[in-house]
């Protein structure tokens, strides 16, 4: 090997020209690849004299930079696979690009929570991944308690004092603790339970809470909110009837259901052909919540509320299935584009 040869090939690489991508491929393989020139060159370098290494070194190098350069040279030139010159024909038409759209728990979840907003709430968010304390003991959640068990919480095995919460109440202790009342929020987010899966219930879910926290709080404040987040939501036509229930951390609780909005009363699979679908529990908060968070439970009191968020788009959308929410199947979702 002598500088001689090596200037060859420096002039084999300016004067070189392609008319296709397989003749740049070629020549990248010859002069770049695995068994191509320059790691013959590299190998003959070893075994050159000493005084000459240099100087061939640095003409090695030459043709390294020189093929490469030359390479990249073509392929702006439109010379590469899959380029404009060689796989489009630009007298086609153009395709268009969809927009996208927001998902419809999206939707229903900021209408939900533009109503409560427009009445004095404010939007408090918190973590997914919760501690035994908020999700269950500071709301007077018994150990014995149900909901407690492995098969409607998901604790993590490393730690069982951490598990994904199962509502989204854990954010309103954590505002009781560290707010003065009066307190008035709302709460939206994903939450988690180890539900079978069917067309009407899901192991991830969404909630909205809410709370309000004042002196002289009653019942009577709570059904006036949620009889005017009903009409505001559904329409001023839909009934509703509340029916005595039980939480552990509201006292007294109730369910409030609304008339089916899919079957307008007649009774569908949605509503277990009852006419009548339940969207939340709420109640008046548990003193030994309030106290929990230090909050004085003989000068202030409070209601709480918590309605999901598919149930409401299963009824404004007229979708009889939940899990259509989660398969994310693009002929599903087109529908929403101008919602």
């Amino acid at each position: 090997m002598g500088s001689e040869e090596i200037e060859g090939l420096l002039e084999e690489i300016k004067s070189f020209q392609a008319s296709s991508a397989a003749e740049v491929e070629e020549f990248r393989v010859r002069f770049l690849g695995k068994k191509g020139v320059l790691r013959e060159l590299f190998a003959q370098l070893k075994e050159a004299d000493a005084s000459s290494k240099k100087e061939l070194g640095q003409l090695i190098n030459q043709v390294k930079e020189s093929a490469e350069q030359k390479i990249a040279a073509l392929k702006n030139a439109g010379i590469e696979e899959g380029s404009l010159i060689d796989v489009l024909d630009l007298t086609l038409p153009g395709v268009a690009q969809n927009l996208g759209t927001r998902h419809p728990i999206s939707i229903i979840k900021n209408r939900m929570c533009e109503i409560f907003e427009k009445i004095g709430f404010n939007i408090s968010e918190g973590p997914e991944i919760e501690t035994d304390w908020y999700n269950f003991t500071a709301l007077n959640i018994p150990e014995d308690h149900p909901a407690r068990d492995m098969q409607d919480t998901f604790f993590l095995q490393t730690n069982p004092d951490i598990l994904l919460r199962t509502h989204t109440s854990p954010q309103q202790i954590r505002v009781m603790e560290s707010t003065k009342p009066p307190i008035r929020i709302i709460c939206p987010g994903r939450v988690y339970r180890n539900e079978t899966i069917s067309a009407r219930a899901h192991c991830i879910f969404h909630q909205i809470e809410g709370l309000y926290i004042d002196e002289n709080v009653s019942f009577a404040d709570l059904k006036q909110t949620l009889f005017h987040f009903t009409k505001e939501m559904f329409g001023k036509e839909t009934k509703t009837r509340f029916r005595p229930s039980y939480f552990p951390f509201t006292e007294p609780s109730a369910e409030m259901d609304i008339s089916c909005l899919i079957c307008k009363g007649k009774g569908c699979s949605v509503c277990k052909n009852s006419g009548w679908v339940e969207i939340l529990g709420c109640g008046m908060v548990d003193p030994a919540v309030l106290e929990n968070c230090n909050i004085d439970s003989t000068k202030y009191s409070g209601f709480a509320f918590g309605l999901g968020v598919e149930r409401p788009a299963m009824l404004t959308y007229r979708i009889n299935d939940i899990r259509l929410f989660f398969e994310n199947d693009i002929r599903f979702l087109k529908q929403f584009q101008s919602a």
